[in-house]
């Protein structure tokens, strides 16, 4: 029986932020990831999108206790993906890879109302470098669609609630590589004109 296993492109990557059981890199073929919003959640926040042409790097973890159920509730707002026969990976027994990601009819386009949350991309960011180096940091920003979304530095009081505290280095990469993507980063206060966040939210 093939060991269930999950590919993940985002935060799964900060190694920092879950204990999901036997992390390792891996790469997924036909897909890319894209900053999107669903009616499911009050901010933006990364899904994979379907790409013939595209191949994105992660991290595939065991499925914790074989429990594909337990996991699908954690994952609510995505659908449940098989994608084994599209991932390298370097596990020696014979494995269920799975992807999640947000059906193409429950996402829009990011907004003021609905932004990326800078904390969120400084995790993810900080576990690419971590992983891959500096550059499949950059693989990361070449293979995401969606940087003209509107980013809400939230980095003094940061709402994404697995953030973490990135080296001044990782925090220069982040913000330059924003800059090279001419991505618009605004402040919390500029973010109260245009509509409030709720100060909590699942994520």
């Amino acid at each position: 029986m093939a060991d269930p296993y999950f590919f993940g492109y985002g935060s799964l990557v900060n190694l920092s932020t879950h204990d999901f059981p036997d992390p390792r890199p891996a790469r997924l073929k036909g897909w890319r990831r894209a900053w999107r919003h669903t009616d499911l959640r009050p901010v933006a926040f990364l899904t994979a999108i379907p790409d013939p042409a595209s191949e994105i790097d992660g991290m595939i973890a065991h499925v914790p206790r074989d429990d594909w159920a337990a996991l699908d509730e954690r994952e609510w707002a995505y659908d449940r993906v098989p994608a084994t026969q599209s991932v390298t990976h370097t596990l020696k027994q014979e494995a269920e890879i799975a992807v999640y990601a947000v059906p193409h009819d429950r996402h829009t386009a990011p907004s003021n109302h609905h932004p990326l949350l800078l904390s969120y991309i400084d995790v993810v960011v900080q576990g690419y470098l971590r992983a891959f180096g500096p550059e499949g940091a950059d693989r990361f920003f070449a293979t995401t669609d969606g940087w003209d979304a509107p980013i809400l530095n939230d980095r003094a009081e940061p709402r994404y609630p697995r953030h973490q505290q990135l080296k001044q280095v990782e925090t220069e990469f982040v913000d330059d590589r924003l800059q090279r993507v001419a991505a618009c980063v605004f402040q919390p206060g500029e973010q109260r004109k245009a509509g409030d966040l709720p100060a909590s939210f699942i994520f």
